[in-house]
């Protein structure tokens, strides 16, 4: 297709390793790159950062930004945060440092372009412990210093829409390959995914040209909800896929004249989009899973895993739910699960075992909304496991049939669940102090500027009865 750039590597990633930054230069001059994208994500998982000259992004001994990017509400906004917080209130530099190994070619840019991923530091070269990655990494640590390795397999739904230029409007689905605007629930249809063809295409070219994995494309129950699948493997890899991927599929629907949307409830009578996470821990030094015993029975680590899952997600409900959209997703009776019972392939409980060989025993969390962080979800998400292994903390009977009447495990809003992860001391002792802090007072502050908006439900059922 004629928008990827032949000059520009399909496979720039496994080029280069950390330090090798002679290496990128000599690449970034053979290849005749224009510009660099030095990205980073800010809590919200949007990519900040800046674009500049390829020979200028050599020549730098660093990339700078203003702190406050970092402490940025998803409107831009900023709260007003308490004494410790306050130490970046002077909006100073911090430097952002190349993960090289993320180097990725940018297929739909004008010109020969590619996009690195940065780390966060301050002046003083010491990481900003409450970035995405980071926060992370923390989580990553502690399972490292056990003998344990996470692995993860995330999947990503999203809708197609018409463009909506006017947010007084509601979204629609988009007209597709037939002429006809798709409204009916179409799940799993080969039809309806080839109603969507060439946006599809263009997902694929670009997830080629960036070096990503695509395990499968499905059509999911909403019209015109995708849903696509990624290969198993390092927790921090893979939220780097889906920061990617986010991006990478938005630009492909620009591309073909229509939008691609994360949130977590767009449609009112759709079903919400959801990033289901398969979660199993490995030894650090076999490399087999721990989850399963010799005879390939589930073992107590796998019990306390989902222990930890039903213990631990309500407080850090926020970091998978972190919108005020997110909660009307999180409703009985519309697809999505709201209690943290677990079962054998069982999609009515916000905790599957799916079906799988000893090797492959894995929980999936099904609470997870696709508007998340995939860093914070994914931290989060191993977080509630670790503490209930490292607390033997013993699950709820499992549940063999289907949920009818769920009872609520989950915060009904964002208000509520802000609380509950403010008042956690576990996760708070995992996740850090200043990273809750942070998190919480940007989402204290993104429901402050949602109550000054009034919505069309309000002029139809207020203005003339009340």
């Amino acid at each position: 297709m004629n928008h990827l750039k032949p000059n520009i590597s399909l496979d720039v990633s496994p080029v280069f390793k950390e330090g090798q930054n002679k290496e990128l230069d000599a690449w970034i001059r053979n290849h005749r790159v224009d510009e660099v994208e030095c990205v980073t994500p800010d809590l919200a998982g949007v990519a900040r950062g800046k674009v500049m000259p390829a020979l200028k992004f050599i020549r730098e001994e660093n990339v700078r930004m203003p702190v406050s990017i970092l402490l940025a509400t998803v409107t831009g906004d900023f709260p007003e945060f308490d004494t410790e917080i306050r130490a970046y209130d002077v909006d100073a530099d911090v430097i952002l440092i190349p993960d090289i190994t993320t180097a990725r070619a940018v297929p739909w840019a004008m010109d020969p372009s590619i996009q690195i991923i940065h780390d966060a530091f301050d002046r003083q070269g010491r990481p900003i412990s409450f970035t995405s990655r980071n926060v992370l990494r923390r989580i990553l640590k502690l399972y490292e210093d056990k003998g344990w390795r996470p692995v993860i397999s995330p999947e990503i739904e999203f809708y197609l829409t018409k463009p909506n230029t006017n947010p007084e409007n509601p979204l629609e689905p988009p007209i597709g390959r037939s002429g006809r605007q798709s409204h009916s629930k179409q799940a799993y249809s080969l039809s309806a995914v080839d109603e969507f063809d060439r946006v599809i295409e263009h997902i694929y070219d670009y997830a080629e040209a960036q070096s990503l994995n695509i395990d499968t494309i499905l059509h999911e129950s909403g019209a015109a909800q995708l849903e696509i699948n990624l290969q198993h493997g390092d927790p921090l890899e893979l939220a780097d896929e889906v920061f990617l991927y986010k991006r990478l599929i938005r630009e492909a629907a620009l591309q073909c004249g229509c939008y691609a949307t994360f949130m977590a409830k767009p449609m009112g009578n759709q079903p919400g989009s959801a990033m289901h996470i398969h979660q199993s821990v490995v030894d650090s030094k076999t490399g087999k899973n721990i989850f399963s015993d010799a005879k390939g029975d589930a073992t107590p680590a796998f019990s306390h895993f989902i222990g930890g899952q039903q213990k631990y997600l309500t407080d850090a409900a926020i970091l998978m739910a972190p919108y005020v959209n997110s909660y009307r997703r999180l409703v009985p009776e519309m697809s999505a699960p709201i209690n943290l019972d677990w079962g054998h392939d069982n999609r009515s409980v916000g905790l599957r075992a799916p079906r799988a060989k000893p090797e492959a025993r894995r929980l999936e969390n099904r609470l997870v909304g696709a508007d998340a962080n995939p860093y914070l979800a994914i931290a989060a998400s191993l977080a509630c496991g670790y503490l209930g292994m490292i607390n033997e903390v013993k699950p709820r009977k499992e549940v063999t049939t289907e949920v009818l009447i769920p009872g609520r495990d989950l915060p009904t809003g964002l208000l509520d669940a802000a609380k509950a992860l403010d008042e956690s001391k576990e996760l708070r002792a995992v996740l850090g102090d200043l990273f809750v802090d942070v998190y919480v007072g940007i989402k204290r502050k993104e429901h402050e500027d949602f109550m000054l908006v009034i919505s069309p439900w309000e002029r139809e059922h207020l203005l003339l009865n009340v």
